[in-house]
């Protein structure tokens, strides 16, 4: 019930108890203690439920429900009130070690906002649901991360560095599918840590700076191809000079070397004829 009516209720009960008593004991005597007593009795019903807090009630171990109206509020004396919080809060796990689906050791941590939706499930279904909740996002963290490879080997794969979103969702949707049954809602999980475990980590980053360089060099092959082709068939619709199969092959060679080089190319002028 709301506090401030009972509170008013008493403040009017508690005086007009006393008033019934004298020093002969009467029926009124015995009624007006009567009613002192429990007026006095019901002070202890009174409690102050804190924003985003909520108050789980038993009686006598059996559950009678739960109150989440913010304020001064009373209830039945012989309730075990019990504080639990609806807050938003944030768990960070440890960085863990585990393989990832290629079998590569990979160190990984996540970061998981949570809150109790359901303060019963949350009070009586599990024994701790703060450790609950770290134990099972750690497991879930672990399941997920060996499920998926640490860079994709396709281009339609999914993997734990490339897709990070998709990951995100799929983590936040296995802790939530483990944390059900605590009364607990996960509203957002994400990798705070993803790396290669220190053993392969060096032979890793080489694995990488190659990949890079060959896409790298994938892309200049392609863009010479296409400026050699596109200069000899201007050379060859502008009449500037005709060549025949072998210089043709030269100069491709020339400008190949010129293009894919890494360092500047020396030219080597021909003075005497025009080859």
């Amino acid at each position: 019930m709301n506090g401030y009516l009972v509170a008013l209720i008493l403040l009017i009960l508690i005086p007009v108890s006393t008033l019934g008593l004298g020093p002969v004991m009467s029926h009124t005597v015995i009624a007006s203690l009567t009613l002192l007593v429990l007026s006095l009795g019901c002070l202890a019903g009174f409690f102050m439920v804190q924003p985003n807090q909520a108050k789980v009630m038993t009686l006598f171990g059996a559950y009678v429900g739960t109150v989440k109206a913010n304020g001064l509020r009373w209830t039945i004396p012989f309730f075990i009130r019990k504080n639990i919080s609806l807050r938003i809060r944030n768990f960070e796990s440890g960085k863990i070690k585990v393989n990832d689906n290629q079998g590569n050791p990979v160190e990984i941590a996540t970061i998981v906002v949570w809150s109790v939706t359901d303060s019963a499930e949350a009070m009586f279904e599990v024994d701790d649901y703060k450790s609950f909740v770290s134990i099972q996002s750690e497991s879930a963290l672990r399941n997920m991360a060996s499920s998926y490879p640490y860079d994709p080997h396709e281009e339609e794969g999914i993997a734990l560095r490339s897709h990070p979103q998709t990951i995100s969702d799929i983590l936040k949707k296995e802790i939530q599918d483990r944390l059900d049954k605590a009364g607990v809602t996960v509203h957002e999980a994400r990798i705070s840590h993803l790396a290669y475990a220190p053993e392969i980590a060096s032979a890793m980053l080489q694995r990488q700076q190659a990949s890079a360089i060959v896409a790298a060099r994938t892309r200049i092959l392609e863009g010479a191809v296409g400026m050699v082709d596109m200069a000899l068939e201007r050379l060859k619709e502008d009449n500037v000079v005709e060549l025949d199969e072998e210089r043709k092959a030269a100069m491709v060679s020339n400008l190949l070397v010129v293009l894919c080089g890494d360092k500047h190319t020396q030219p080597v002028i021909n003075a005497g004829s025009l080859y």
